[in-house]
């Protein structure tokens, strides 16, 4: 089928009308400022000036992008759902538990955290470091292979896979180089609006072109009670799960600094909240009705799926406009996991161990470009994956529980040496790489569980008996945020 002309106009009269209003915004919140005196804040952290809604926004569609929606209806399972309806208990987290002590501690970047609960440097650059390393060879490559593939079955063209996130790899870079975070964020919520409106308008219409009826439907796609050989087991959600939700929600650099860019504590809490409320009430449907939908219409069709429904389902003209959508959102993404790396390259690495005083908007134009060229160089990997979703969740495995472990063991403790935290991170790694690659005895969840509790167990006996430092129960949750940390003070 042709490209028809009037889905393409709508497409880029949408995307550069997003465009046009979050450049207005950008410039009415930047008058007062000059490239002179921009500051850390100004370029990771929009000036600590987003409202509530913007960090609504930000979040949803940081997160909803095409590895999400083209993700999870490939699995074409209703059981896929549970990532989302879990993830409200790790914003809740978030909102209630982590986010106060980034406050209280003024904290940048999230593993700047790190560095004032253990007082040492050193376990903030090696986290910093790790999590640029799932940026560049995890997310930013798996969001442009999984827009790029949904552009090319939406619009059936026959347009090579990297030319097309090629594209999106050039526009993003752009939003991350000449906006910062406060163009990344207010572009969030323009599109935000217009994402979850046509996403359960495709919803609605997928259902109407089954007739409501899911019958000749296999049962075990349709369950929210997943077997021992499903993609999500029912019993991962009592040990894993909550654990990768923490993890991405309440320390991720990407996602948090959102919430951390709020002028208050209870105005980021406000944002986080009403994020956990989409998530759970609009954000489930969009990721599993579609693919399931395309199942009884065309089979197994894979990562394929999400694409295909939306071209067949909608008219021309409004298909266009949900490409746009889609477009921002891989574009926010892209564009966030760059502003995001670079500010835990700048704030954890290169202050501390090359010059404390940088240009910022070079460096953020070296590190962007840096990594948009290794991203695109390892789509072609990530074109032969099975499913781009669970391929995502399973790498991520090496590096964010032994992450995570550090954090709860920094919020929860005093007292614990940095090199035994260190100690401990690295045998999670090779303990997690050692489940994945030689001997895999339980799900890949259940895997995350107990790399998790190993690494917390080995901090503190490393701690005490090979570094003789005696960790003490210290919970940095426990604080009065009326008179610590509710208001941000510069």
């Amino acid at each position: 089928m042709p490209i028809d002309p009037l889905q393409i106009l709508v497409f880029i009269a949408i995307t550069a009308l997003i465009a046009g209003l979050t450049w207005r915004r950008c410039v009415q919140d930047t008058a007062h400022l000059s490239p002179a005196t921009s500051t850390r804040d100004d370029v990771f952290l929009a000036g600590r000036g987003l409202s509530w809604v913007v960090v609504a926004g930000s979040i949803t569609l940081t997160n909803l992008s095409t590895d999400q929606l083209v993700g999870m209806n490939g699995n074409q399972m209703a059981l896929l759902a549970w990532w989302e309806l879990s993830a409200v208990v790790g914003l809740i987290i978030l909102a209630k538990v982590i986010l106060p002590v980034y406050y209280r501690y003024q904290c940048t970047t999230t593993t700047e955290l790190l560095e004032k609960r253990y007082n040492d440097y050193r376990i903030r650059a090696l986290i910093g470091l790790l999590f640029l390393l799932g940026n560049l060879f995890i997310f930013i490559p798996a969001m442009l292979y999984s827009g790029a593939l949904f552009m090319q079955t939406l619009f059936n063209v026959e347009l090579p896979i990297i030319i097309i996130a090629t594209a999106f790899a050039v526009v993003g870079a752009a939003y991350a180089v000449l906006g910062g975070l406060r163009a990344v964020a207010i572009s969030d919520a323009y599109s935000g609006v217009l994402l979850l409106s046509l996403g359960m308008v495709v919803v609605f219409l997928a259902l109407a072109a089954i007739d409501f009826d899911f019958s000749g439907i296999p049962a075990e796609r349709l369950t929210l009670i997943g077997s021992n050989d499903s993609p999500i087991p029912w019993h991962t959600l009592l040990t894993g799960m909550l654990f990768i939700q923490i993890f991405y929600w309440g320390t991720n650099q990407t996602i948090t600094q959102r919430a951390m860019a709020s002028p208050t504590v209870k105005e980021g809490q406000k944002g986080v909240i009403a994020a956990a409320a989409i998530r759970l009430l609009i954000i489930p449907p969009m990721v599993v009705i579609p693919g399931i939908v395309s199942f009884k219409l065309y089979g197994d069709i894979g990562d394929a799926a999400f694409g295909k429904i939306v071209g067949e389902v909608l008219p021309l003209w409004l298909s266009g406009a949900f490409a746009a959508a889609i477009a921002a959102a891989v574009l926010t993404s892209v564009n966030s996991v760059l502003n995001s790396s670079t500010a835990l390259y700048v704030c954890d690495i290169h202050e501390r161990f090359i010059a404390p005083e940088p240009d910022l908007r070079r460096l953020n134009l070296i590190i962007t470009v840096s990594f948009v060229l290794i991203g695109l160089a390892m789509v072609p990997i990530y074109a032969q994956a099975e499913s781009i979703i669970n391929l995502v969740q399973e790498l991520y495995g090496l590096l964010s529980m032994p992450i995570l472990s550090a954090f709860i063991v920094g919020l929860l403790f005093r007292g614990v040496s940095a090199g035994a935290a260190i100690v401990a991170v690295v045998l999670g790694v090779l303990l997690y790489g050692f489940f994945s690659f030689v001997w895999a005895p339980f799900h890949y969840i259940h895997m995350m569980f107990i790399t998790v509790i190993f690494c917390v167990f080995a901090a503190l006996l490393v701690s005490r008996f090979v570094f003789g430092a005696t960790p003490q129960w210290a919970p940095a949750i426990l604080f009065d945020s009326s008179k610590d940390g509710s208001t941000f003070q510069d």
